[in-house]
């Protein structure tokens, strides 16, 4: 792999003491994560600063060369030479799980109890990753706050009150909802350690939960001229932003989640039958929708000159190299390559909306959502249909959005004179 990235001068980085024999195979794994070849070059020229570093550190072999020194190599601030923070991150990386030279690291006492409730959690209870991935933390964090590591039997002597020492620890600054998570995940792990006797029975049900009234707050919409200012704010003139252009209007145009955005699969388009197929993460089901003109228009302006830079970057030199096959639809903008994350989406919801400097108040993706459904309530289509569209189960949790038609129940409001009582259900029934 060097003699084809520096086919005049590779043996100025295989002759070089202490990684030069590892270079090779190091670029080759970077390849394989997805790292273009321009990013790989990088490394390598920071693998020579790295040498001499090493060199006058009076480390001259690789068997001297411990996980220990390899991060004392980095500087202090990442900020100061970020690519050698990454190199040595990276080496790091490669060391452990491609080499014999740095051995697995033990899993702590934490990570394993934390291991064998997710194992419950994923097999016994058939929680979702995400689900799984919020009661580990909260867990780990309990564990971690009574001192599990030193003392294991500390949590057979668990009581309330310590519990009620780590709910008032972790709950600063959350609100009633999040901390009602944290309150769930404790229970169940409760449950799970009192089932093995590591842990007193019934100390779960110890635990109050904070009171949180349903539909106490209103469903977070923006108003629809802010939703298309937000569009037209968006730069579609390099990749990232025909990405994000496409995300949004996806989202506006059919109210989709975040995580069915970032599922959606090239095969999900069908552009000759004009419809795209949706799999709905929370129900389950499958919704086929019309591709509009406006959609596959800002799809394609995507696909055809945005999403094959994304995968591996235009190359200097001759040296040419397969991009990862990926089916998915959005795709990373930086190395190394790979799909993206619901976090992603979220994230680019809230650069645009520091660029455009537009009052949105939410950092959610979710408002988008939100603010389609009531666009679609004021423009009179059923709550049957927006349920529908929106993959609601049920009828109530569409119904939550005619709250916000302020303006339609201002209306029914004037229409009475005043002193008129309104009438009733059953008064309007005869």
């Amino acid at each position: 792999m060097l003699f084809k990235l520096y086919p005049r001068v590779h043996r100025r980085y295989t002759s070089l003491p202490v990684l030069g024999p590892i270079l090779d195979g190091f670029g080759t794994w970077l390849l394989q994560q997805g790292y273009s070849t321009d990013c790989v070059r990088e490394h390598f020229c920071a693998a020579r600063r790295l040498t001499r570093i090493l060199e006058q550190r009076g480390i001259r072999s690789l068997a001297r060369l411990t996980r220990t020194r390899l991060r004392a190599c980095a500087p202090p601030n990442r900020l100061d030479d970020r690519r050698l923070t990454a190199t040595v991150r990276l080496l790091e990386r490669y060391f452990e799980s491609e080499t014999s030279l740095y051995p697995p690291r033990r899993r702590t006492r934490i990570e394993d109890h934390v291991a064998s409730f997710a194992i419950y959690l994923e097999q016994v209870r058939g929680l979702a990753s995400s689900s799984i991935k919020g009661h580990c933390e909260t867990t780990a964090a309990l564990l971690a706050h009574i001192g599990y590591e030193r003392r294991p039997g500390r949590l057979g002597t668990l009581t309330a009150h310590d519990i009620e020492a780590f709910i008032c620890r972790r709950g600063k600054g959350l609100g009633r909802r999040s901390l009602q998570h944290i309150v769930a995940h404790l229970r169940a792990f409760l449950r799970f350690a009192g089932s093995r006797a590591e842990a007193p029975i019934g100390l779960d049900t110890q635990i109050d939960t904070p009171r949180v009234y349903r539909e106490e707050q209103l469903p977070r919409a923006l108003s629809w001229e802010i939703v298309q200012a937000l569009l037209r704010a968006i730069d579609r003139t390099t990749p990232g932003g025909l990405r994000d252009y496409a995300i949004f209007l996806l989202i506006s145009t059919y109210g989709l989640r975040a995580s069915e955005i970032v599922s959606l699969t090239l095969d999900d388009v069908e552009w000759r039958a004009r419809r795209l197929r949706i799999r709905q993460r929370k129900t389950g089901g499958v919704l086929w929708l019309p591709l509009t003109d406006e959609v596959a228009t800002a799809l394609l302006d995507y696909l055809r000159p945005g999403r094959p830079k994304l995968a591996v970057r235009r190359y200097r030199r001759g040296f040419q190299t397969d991009p990862p096959k990926y089916r998915e639809v959005f795709l990373r903008c930086h190395t190394p390559a790979g799909v993206l994350k619901s976090t992603a989406v979220t994230e680019a919801l809230q650069a645009w909306s520091r660029r455009s400097e537009l009052e949105i108040p939410f950092q959610g993706v979710h408002c988008l959502r939100h603010s389609y459904a009531l666009h679609l309530l004021r423009s009179g289509l059923s709550l049957k249909t927006i349920g529908d569209l929106l993959g609601h189960r049920n009828a109530e949790s569409t119904c939550v959005y005619l709250r916000l038609a302020t303006d339609d129940l201002r209306e029914v409001a004037l229409s009475f004179p005043a002193g008129a009582s309104v009438p009733t259900t059953q008064e309007n029934a005869r």
